[in-house]
């Protein structure tokens, strides 16, 4: 399972660890990632997602996963994000033709 968040691309950095006496000695910097099941209106279930807590805080202030995928362009959505617009997207058409 790679350190990446599902919806941000959020990953790994680099850096360096700073002494008192300044050596330098690499260090990773991790992100804050957490395994969540969001709550998917269209799709009528939760889909589980592993999302740094910063994504999580977007999703929900963009009103739910539904609404944020759809209001954020396909270039900035990871591949894993643009499976799941994709399913949203056919639920929806799907609905409004019933």
């Amino acid at each position: 399972m790679s350190r990446r968040c599902e919806i941000t691309g959020k990953g790994v950095l680099a850096g360096n660890n700073v002494s008192h006496a300044n050596n330098k000695t690499r260090r990773r910097f991790l992100p804050n990632l957490q395994e969540t099941s969001l709550l998917s209106d269209t799709l009528g279930l939760s889909v589980q997602m592993r999302l740094s807590t910063r994504a999580m805080r977007t999703v929900e202030r963009n009103g739910g996963i539904d609404a944020y995928l759809m209001g954020t362009p396909n270039t900035k959505l990871p591949e894993s994000a643009l499976v799941l617009k994709r399913r949203i997207k056919k639920a929806a058409a799907k609905k409004a033709l019933a």
